[in-house]
């Protein structure tokens, strides 16, 4: 008998925290990991959701988890479905910059994360965005920065007086990320 397809979300204390329980409850079937000791089971995985969080706190950690970065790396190149908000889009970046050093992530986006505290800026605010025809409703919180110039966005992306904002949502294969922690994921 084959696996029922499932939704793989990344859970820490710390690095993928911000997790809203109504998303969880809408998504199914979800098993849980931790990036920081665990190797995820992505076979039969139909969504890897990277939620929110501090992987910048555990930088260290999550470098040295060779293998969970690894297998991540290959799901999302080889087609497989993710989307990452904030902590988790920090986490898909080629490395995170902190006052301690610079730390390989997954390296499935191509970008550069400062954290480092001369670099630290709040960002703050409720955010929406259209994407193939659907609106998609969040709010962005971070301190933290792409190093160098930002991404291009494959939507505008504006805040709660319909200002536009440059907080770039990226689309990558089936990859979905920015700093933006969606509240309609499903």
């Amino acid at each position: 008998m084959e696996a029922a397809a499932h939704v793989v979300i990344a859970r820490n204390a710390e690095s993928f925290t911000f997790l809203y329980q109504d998303v969880i409850d809408r998504m199914g079937t979800v098993t849980f990991f931790d990036p920081e000791a665990e190797v995820p089971d992505l076979d039969h995985c139909r969504l890897l959701y990277l939620p929110g969080g501090y992987p910048e706190k555990h930088a260290a950690a999550l470098s040295a988890a060779e293998q969970t970065r690894r297998r991540i790396r290959e799901y999302a190149q080889g087609g497989g479905r993710v989307i990452a908000e904030c902590g988790g889009m920090m986490y898909l970046c080629k490395s995170i910059v902190t006052d301690e050093g610079e730390f390989p992530m997954c390296g499935v986006l191509p970008y550069r994360i400062t954290a480092r505290q001369a670099d630290r800026k709040l960002t703050l605010g409720y955010r929406r965005f259209t994407l193939d025809g659907r609106e998609y409703r969040g709010h962005e919180f971070h301190y933290t920065q792409f190093l160098g110039p930002p991404p291009p966005s494959a939507a505008q992306v504006y805040d709660a007086q319909g200002i536009p904002t440059a907080t770039p949502i990226i689309r990558q294969g089936n990859v979905l990320a920015s700093y933006t922690h969606i509240y309609n994921i499903i």
